[in-house]
């Protein structure tokens, strides 16, 4: 079967089998990846799936560099901008939502294209993930709301009398991580540690796909991740954060963290320049190339053919 036809490779049906010849693209911010994978997939006949971890959510089109409505009229796009800013979107539920697409046979006549640049993702695809267990949304409302009330190292105290063995394996301070293993052990009554202990799937063929980690230029980036926030400015950024403030959501959120929304609402409160908070984000989008690119570097395997992109 040629690679126009069918993306899947059926062991029994429906999101069974692997998905073949699929083409994972991952690179820093702003390192030209979304173009690569709108070229592949035009000249393939691919459908691109968002393999980042911002812009799954919704409201923040522009400031987490999402593809126009032009671009996504080129060919099919998956898993941009489905997700409240309001919800703790984790590795787990995008791979859920990647099963979902397979279940729906949206690759049934195309090849999935996987761009982003969130390793997570890339890795649990390629190796699987544990399931986890559904969370309640109360009972995560909940352990938040005590994270946020009592502090972490109240919540390390819990979690050290009830399930010691995670406990001993988290900081005191690691609020997030704390509250998501406590909300584990009431949502299931089992440790989050028995939970990880589980092997995962692989969701692709690795022998059919190809994978491509682009390694731009340090100078070359930097001058595009400037260049480029300079455009979302013109595009709309100030209003997206608004439209995100107005929602009054937990700080803590993934969401509320994507970067320049700390900067852009400080200045439009009057509490920095907008000159300020304009080189802050820059800085910032800077750094997280940086361990983009670092990660990257050291985490994927001899199979990843490295591009170096100007």
């Amino acid at each position: 079967m040629s690679v126009a036809t069918s993306g899947m490779e059926r062991s029994g049906g429906g999101s069974e089998g692997r998905l073949k010849n699929a083409v994972l693209i991952a690179g820093p911010t702003a390192s030209g990846k979304s173009a690569l994978a709108l070229e592949i997939a035009e000249r393939r006949g691919g459908a691109i799936v968002n393999t980042d971890s911002m812009q799954g959510y919704s409201i923040l089109n522009v400031l987490t560099a999402r593809p126009t409505a032009e671009e996504m009229a080129r060919a099919p796009h998956h898993l941009y901008g489905h997700i409240h800013p309001g919800t703790a979107y984790s590795t787990g539920a995008w791979l859920r939502d990647v099963m979902r697409l397979m279940a729906e046979d949206a690759f049934k006549d195309r090849i999935p294209v996987f761009v982003g640049g969130t390793g997570l993702y890339f890795r649990a695809l390629v190796e699987g993930i544990s399931e986890m267990p559904e969370i309640p949304k109360s009972v995560r409302d909940r352990w938040r709301y005590h994270l946020n009330e009592d502090g972490p190292e109240r919540l390390h105290r819990i979690l050290a009398r009830e399930d010691p063995e995670a406990a001993q394996l988290l900081r005191p301070s690691d609020g997030q991580r704390i509250a998501r293993a406590l909300e584990v052990l009431e949502a299931s009554g089992r440790s989050i540690l028995k939970w990880q202990a589980e092997k995962g799937k692989p969701l692709i063929d690795r022998y059919s796909a190809e994978f491509l980690v682009i390694e731009p230029e340090r100078a070359a980036l930097v001058a595009r991740i400037d260049s480029r926030f300079d455009r979302m400015l013109e595009a709309g950024a100030l209003d997206e954060v608004r439209a995100l403030l107005a929602l009054k959501l937990d700080p803590a959120l993934p969401a509320m963290k994507a970067i320049g929304v700390r900067e852009l609402a400080a200045a439009d409160a009057g509490e920095l320049s907008f000159p300020e908070a304009i080189a802050r984000a820059k800085i910032a989008t800077r750094q997280y190339a940086k361990r983009q690119s670092t990660w990257f570097r050291n985490q994927l395997g001899p199979e990843w053919q490295r591009i170096n992109s100007s």
